[in-house]
């Protein structure tokens, strides 16, 4: 993605340092070997299981944290696999979601005057994205941070998610109150042709899915395009419930 065509609503990596994995433990915790040989434990901010993705000596990209004496110095962010990076660090996606509906890039997500992030709602939960406007119905968000491409096909879980589960229900609540409710599955690579649930891993998870687009859930996929210097909203995808 050469400087110039550069779309302002992308988003600016930190510093990169480039490593290889060694191995993932413990859920959230990385070694990786960084290219001068310096073996170093990274934070692993994904809850998933990262099918297809935690291979041995498989390339990998890690931010520098910003917090001082923090117990890991390192953030794993991106996984390089043939043909695609992979972002995997589940706190990047709402940014990138709202700074995109700012900048009027999904068109069905257009003409709020307010966007508020982390918002309360439900039983003990919080909403990604809040849009609101005094004239229409708010338009609560939920989005899914999607690494899992199988034949072409991305996949959401990887993993059984009791919470993501959670969530479903929680959409479907609020659209029987009359409120928008949207599902947004970001596709956090380019190689992608199409969005379907993961029946084979979490089954329950599809069944409730396709409950709530009965129920007045709206469904998102959208790719991105990502790079060592830059991620930003990509193109929306077919979904197949």
């Amino acid at each position: 993605m050469p400087t110039e065509t550069v779309p302002p609503d992308a988003i600016p990596w930190p510093p990169l340092t480039l490593g290889r994995l060694i191995r993932r433990y413990k859920r959230f915790l990385v070694d990786v070997r960084l290219e001068k040989g310096e073996i170093v434990t990274a934070h692993c901010p994904n809850s998933g299981s990262m099918m297809g993705l935690i291979e041995k000596d498989v390339p990998v990209f890690l931010s520098r944290a910003e917090k001082p004496g923090r117990k890991t110095a390192y953030t794993l962010e991106m996984i390089r696999l043939p043909g695609t990076l992979v972002g995997v660090n589940t706190q990047r996606p709402n940014h990138l979601i709202a700074r995109a509906i700012r900048y009027g890039r999904i068109p069905e997500l257009r003409g709020y005057r307010n966007l508020t992030m982390e918002q309360r709602y439900g039983q003990n939960s919080r909403i990604d994205i809040l849009l609101s406007d005094g004239e229409k119905p708010p338009c609560f968000i939920e989005v899914k941070n999607c690494t899992l491409v199988e034949e072409g096909i991305a996949r959401f879980p990887d993993a059984v998610t009791s919470r993501g589960l959670k969530h479903l229900i929680e959409l479907q609540t609020e659209a029987q109150k009359g409120h928008r409710a949207v599902m947004f599955y970001l596709v956090h690579r380019m190689d992608a042709r199409a969005f379907a649930p993961a029946d084979a891993i979490d089954p329950k998870y599809g069944k409730e899915l396709r409950r709530a687009v009965t129920n007045g859930v709206e469904v998102m996929a959208w790719d991105v395009v990502i790079t060592p210097k830059v991620v930003c909203l990509g193109r929306p995808l077919p979904i197949q419930l």
